[in-house]
């Protein structure tokens, strides 16, 4: 396992029992943003990097008894505490990395990441892995329930011009990795970045 892969593992498994706790008011936003996707009845659907599967419960009731939801994590901690709160009733839970997903080429219809960007080792990489997996025309939220300088406040942190979510920097991102952006917001609110995966 690479250093990179390590640390996001010891940094989630000391916070994985806590989590919900820390953030008891952020379900309104992720189904708020799970809505934003356009997610049909039937889809199928990934919740990359899911932790704790607070995003299992909207991206289920978008899709339906006839869609496949699954969440997919690094960390066996955070995976437990979604088991814990019940969230595998949602959908299906893989121990896995976003790196190497376990998926065959197009058989996803939309791939959800909370918070997921910050911690990619190979960002452009790592997202065109996620295109891989997702269809022609299929589609990728990029979601924190609080914008970017809301995030660095909470962190302690100054806002830097290499912060790889800024629109200058995600746009050409994405296109390197196979998306392209439909649609960028960045409020104290939520951060939510829309792409649509390229043919």
């Amino acid at each position: 396992m690479s250093d990179d892969h390590t640390h996001v593992q010891e940094f989630f498994t000391a916070r994985a029992a806590g989590w919900d706790s820390r953030f008891p008011d952020d379900g309104p936003a992720f189904s708020a943003a799970v809505a934003d996707m356009g997610l049909r009845p039937g889809d199928r659907v990934l919740d990359a990097g899911c932790g704790t599967g607070r995003a299992l419960p909207p991206l289920r009731a978008a899709v339906g008894p006839t869609g496949v939801v699954l969440g997919i994590d690094l960390t066996p901690a955070m995976l437990q505490a979604a088991v814990r709160a019940g969230r595998d009733r949602e959908g299906r839970l893989l121990l896995a990395d976003v790196a190497a997903l376990p998926l065959r080429r197009g058989a996803l219809d939309a791939v959800f990441a909370a918070g997921l960007v910050a911690h990619l080792p190979e960002p452009v990489e790592n997202l065109r892995e996620l295109a891989r997996v997702v269809r022609p025309g299929g589609g990728l939220a990029l979601f924190h329930p609080i914008g970017r300088a809301a995030l660095a406040a909470r962190q302690g942190r100054r806002l830097t011009s290499d912060d790889l979510r800024a629109e200058a920097n995600l746009r050409p991102l994405l296109e390197g990795a196979g998306w392209r952006m439909t649609s960028y917001v960045d409020e104290d609110s939520r951060f939510l970045a829309l792409a649509t995966r390229e043919d």
